[in-house]
C-alpha cells in the first residue's frame, strides 16, 4: 500500500510524459515524476551554458566571415554565407530538435496564427467604428431579417422577431428611466425571450447580470446585490424564488415578471397581486417594435454588456464583467479558430447565463448571422436526437455532458445526424476516442478558458486530450505560458531574482495569460468585486513591473507544444510523498464504474502525514460491486493514487455547467456518523472493507494505518 517518500526539498508530480497524439491516450500509461522546485534541472542548465558560449563565440566569428565573403566574392556568396550562418546558429541553439519541431507543427501554427489575425481585424474594425453588438446584429436583420436565429422545441425565432423584441424592451426600460451604466439582472431559462432581452437593454446601455436559474435563497439574493442591480426581470417560473427574498432585496430594485406561453393565466399571482413586481408582458406588447426610441443613448464599443457569474463550486458566484469588445472576441475567437461558417446551425443544451452557451454559441447567430438551436434543459439521450432533427452540423458540450452521452444506449440516430464538429470543454481523454467513434464525429474543437480571464487556448486539430497548444517556434505571437508553482497552493515559484520561471515540457505548474490593457486579447476586466479581481492578478512574472491573470489550474505541455489539463490548484493532494491529481483518478474510476458520477478529494487522517484519498460515487441503485472495483483499481492506477475511502452517493450536486461540487464533500469527511452514504475503507490487503463506526473510531485512536 505503501510507496518510498519523495526526496527533500523537491515536490514530485504524476504526469503523462507522452502526448494522446503521439502515445497512449491514457493518462496513467506512461508516468514519470518530476521535480517542480525552482533550482531544479543543473544538468539542463549546465547544457544551455555550454551551448550559450558557443554561440557566443560563433556568432562574431560567422559574422566577419560573411562579411568577408559579401566583400570579396560579392552579394550571392554573402547571402549564401548568411544563411548557413544562420543555420548553424540555429543547429547549436536551441539545436536540431528545434528544427524537427518546427517542420511537424508548422501547419498547425500556421492555420493558428491566419485566424488570429481574421480575430484581430474583426475587432479592430468593430472597435474603429465604435459599433457594439446591437450594431452588429441590425446588420445580420437587414441581410436576412426571416431566417431563422433561435430554434428551440417551443419556439422558432427569425432574426426579424428577436430584433423586434429587443427593440420593444428598450424601449420598455427607456420609458422607465433606465439608461447608459444602469443594471438590470435576468433570471430566465433558456428561451428566445433570453437573448433578445439583454440585447435589448444593450441598446441603450443597460448592462445585464444574466443569473444562474438553480441558485435560490441567499445565492440568488447575493448575486443581485453583488451584481449592484437597479431591478430585476424574471421568469414566472422563478417566480416563489424571487418573492422569498423580495423584501430582503435593496428597496430601490424594481422587479418584472416574464410569463411565459405557459403561464399567462397566472398573471396576477403572488408578487404581481402585492404590487411588489410589474407584469412584463403587457408591457412590451405596447412598446414601439421597430426601432429604439431617438433619446436613449447607445453603449460604446468598450462599455460593459453583460455580468456572467461563475459557478460557484467553491463559494458564492462571482460576476465577472463581460463588454461588448470581450463578446467580440470570444465569439469571433473561436469562430475563426475552429472554421466555423455562416451558414452552421448550431446546437446548444447549455444554459445561456454562462459563456460557453450565451457567448460561444450564441454568439454565432448575433455576429455571423447563424441560426442556434437550444433546449430547455440537457438531455444526454435527446442529444443527437435533437441534431439530427434540426440538422444541426456543429453541436457543444461542456463538463461531464459528453460522457453522459456516451453513456445512452446505442440508439439508431447514433450516427444518422449531419453533427460534422463538436466544441467544448471538458471531453476527458479517456473517453474522447470512444465518443468520436460511436457518433461518427470527425472533428472535435476542445477549448480552455475562463470566463473573466484573457489565457484562452484551442485545440484546433482534434489532437486527443489537448486542450490547446503553444506555438513552440513562435511563442511571443500569443503571450500564454505555464510556470512553476506550488500544486497545493497555486502561488508561483520564484527565483533568486523575485521572478517567475516558465516550465519545461512534461513538467506540470500554473497556466497564466500576460496582461496588456487596452488589448480586448489580452485585457483582464476582472469581476464586479475589485478585490476579488485583484487575487486573479500575479505581478512580476517575467520581468519587474508586468502583470499576468493566473488561473488557478495545472496544466502540462509536451515536446510540440500541446495543452494538458491536469488539475486544480488546491484539488491536487500528496499521499504517501507523491502528488495526486483528482481529475486523473476521477477519469479512471468513471471508466470502471460504468461513466457514473465521480468525484475525488483529499481528507485528513489523524497522526498521518499529507491527506488520503477518497472517491464519492453516485450510484443510488447501487450496481457497483466494490470487490471487482477493487481489483480494476489495482490494475489501473499505482498504489499511493488509489482511494483509501469510498463512498456510494445517493444523491449528487451540479453546478449549471455539468461541474461536480467537491467542498461540501471533503468538510464531511468520512465519518459514518455524519454520513448516511455506504462507506468503504481500503485494508491493509487494498481490499474494500465496510466503514463502520467502531472502524472509524480506531483510525480516530491511531490504530489503524493506511
Amino acid at each position: 500500500m505503501c510507496t518510498a517518500p519523495a526526496d527533500d526539498g523537491a515536490a514530485k508530480a504524476t504526469i503523462d510524459a507522452a502526448g494522446p497524439s503521439h502515445g497512449s491516450t491514457a493518462l496513467n500509461s506512461t508516468q514519470v515524476s518530476i521535480a517542480i522546485d525552482p533550482n531544479q534541472g543543473p544538468e539542463q542548465q549546465k547544457k544551455c551554458n555550454w551551448r550559450c558560449c558557443l554561440q557566443w563565440i560563433m556568432v562574431p566569428v560567422l559574422s566577419v566571415g560573411t562579411a568577408l565573403l559579401w566583400y570579396y566574392l560579392g552579394a550571392w556568396w554573402g547571402l549564401a554565407a548568411l544563411y548557413g550562418s544562420v543555420i548553424a546558429t540555429l543547429l547549436v541553439r536551441p539545436g536540431f530538435r528545434w528544427f524537427y519541431i518546427a517542420a511537424v507543427t508548422g501547419p498547425r501554427d500556421t492555420v493558428a496564427v491566419i485566424a488570429y489575425i481574421r480575430v484581430l481585424m474583426f475587432v479592430k474594425r468593430q472597435q474603429r467604428k465604435n459599433l457594439n453588438i446591437g450594431d452588429i446584429f441590425e446588420a445580420s436583420v437587414a441581410r436576412h431579417p426571416d431566417k431563422l436565429a433561435i430554434v428551440s422545441e417551443s419556439q422558432q425565432w427569425t432574426f426579424r422577431q428577436l430584433n423586434e423584441h429587443s427593440n420593444r424592451v428598450a424601449n420598455v426600460f427607456h420609458s422607465h428611466g433606465y439608461k447608459k451604466g444602469d443594471v438590470v439582472g435576468l433570471l430566465l431559462e433558456n428561451r428566445a425571450e433570453f437573448v433578445a432581452t439583454w440585447l435589448g437593454l444593450s441598446k441603450i446601455g443597460v448592462i445585464t447580470p444574466l443569473i444562474n436559474t438553480n441558485l435560490r435563497g441567499a445565492s440568488l439574493q447575493h448575486s443581485i446585490t453583488v451584481g449592484q442591480c437597479t431591478a430585476l426581470i424574471y421568469g414566472a417560473s422563478f417566480r416563489a424564488a424571487v418573492m422569498d427574498i423580495a423584501k430582503d432585496l435593496p428597496a430601490h430594485v424594481g422587479l418584472y415578471q416574464f410569463n411565459d406561453e405557459g403561464s399567462q393565466a397566472h398573471a396576477t399571482d403572488e408578487g404581481l397581486s402585492q404590487g411588489l413586481a410589474q407584469q412584463l408582458n403587457g408591457l412590451l406588447d405596447t412598446a414601439a417594435k421597430d426601432k429604439v426610441a431617438a433619446g436613449a443613448t447607445r453603449a460604446d464599443h468598450h462599455d460593459k454588456l453583460v455580468y456572467i457569474y461563475t459557478s460557484g463550486t467553491t463559494g458564492l458566484p462571482k460576476a465577472a464583467v463581460i463588454t461588448h469588445s470581450r463578446y467580440f472576441f470570444i465569439a469571433a475567437g473561436i469562430h475563426y479558430a475552429l472554421g466555423f461558417r455562416d451558414q452552421d446551425v448550431f446546437y446548444t443544451p447549455l444554459p445561456l447565463y454562462h459563456t460557453a452557451g450565451g457567448v460561444m454559441s450564441m454568439g454565432q447567430a448575433l455576429l455571423f448571422g447563424s441560426t442556434v438551436v437550444i433546449r430547455k434543459k440537457f438531455s444526454a439521450s435527446g442529444y443527437f436526437a435533437d441534431c439530427a432533427r434540426f440538422q444541426c452540423t456543429i453541436g457543444q458540450y461542456i463538463g461531464e455532458m459528453a460522457r453522459y452521452i456516451l453513456s445512452t444506449p446505442a440508439a439508431a440516430h447514433d450516427r444518422k445526424h449531419q453533427v460534422r464538429m463538436v466544441f467544448g470543454n471538458g471531453l476527458r481523454p479517456q473517453i474522447w476516442p470512444h465518443f468520436v467513434e460511436r457518433f461518427g464525429i470527425q472533428r472535435v474543437g476542445e477549448f480552455y478558458g475562463a470566463t473573466e480571464g484573457n489565457a484562452n487556448i484551442m485545440n484546433n486539430d482534434s489532437t486527443v486530450g489537448a486542450i490547446g497548444f503553444v506555438s513552440r517556434i513562435l511563442p511571443q505571437v500569443y503571450p500564454i505560458s505555464i510556470i512553476r508553482a506550488d500544486p497545493h497552493t497555486g502561488e508561483p515559484l520564484r527565483n533568486k531574482k523575485g521572478l517567475c520561471e516558465r516550465c519545461e515540457p512534461n513538467e506540470t505548474g500554473v497556466f497564466i495569460g500576460k496582461i496588456v490593457k487596452g488589448n480586448p486579447c489580452r485585457e483582464f476586466l476582472g469581476y464586479v468585486d475589485t478585490k476579488a479581481s485583484s487575487k486573479k492578478v500575479v505581478h512580476d512574472v517575467f520581468s519587474k513591473g508586468d502583470m499576468a491573470f493566473i488561473s488557478g489550474d495545472l496544466l502540462v505541455s509536451d515536446e510540440r507544444g500541446y495543452l494538458y489539463f491536469k488539475d486544480r490548484t488546491g484539488d491536487t493532494f500528496r499521499w504517501k510523498g507523491e502528488n495526486v491529481s483528482t481529475s486523473e483518478v476521477e477519469a479512471q474510476l468513471s471508466n470502471l464504474t460504468g461513466y457514473k458520477d465521480v468525484i475525488v478529494y483529499g481528507v485528513s487522517i489523524p497522526n498521518t502525514e499529507g491527506r488520503a484519498g477518497m472517491a464519492a460515487i453516485y450510484d443510488p441503485t447501487r450496481e457497483v460491486k466494490v470487490e471487482v472495483l477493487g481489483q480494476e483499481l489495482t490494475k489501473a492506477l499505482p498504489s499511493y493514487a488509489r482511494p483509501q475511502f469510498l463512498r456510494f452517493l445517493r444523491k449528487i450536486d451540479l453546478t449549471g455547467t455539468f461541474k461536480l461540487r467537491k467542498v461540501e464533500l471533503q468538510q464531511q469527511g468520512f465519518d459514518p456518523a455524519a454520513i448516511e452514504d455506504e462507506l468503504f475503507y481500503a485494508g491493509s490487503d487494498g481490499v474494500y472493507a465496510p466503514l463502520t463506526q467502531s472502524v472509524y473510531e480506531r483510525i480516530q485512536r491511531n490504530e489503524m494505518r493506511f
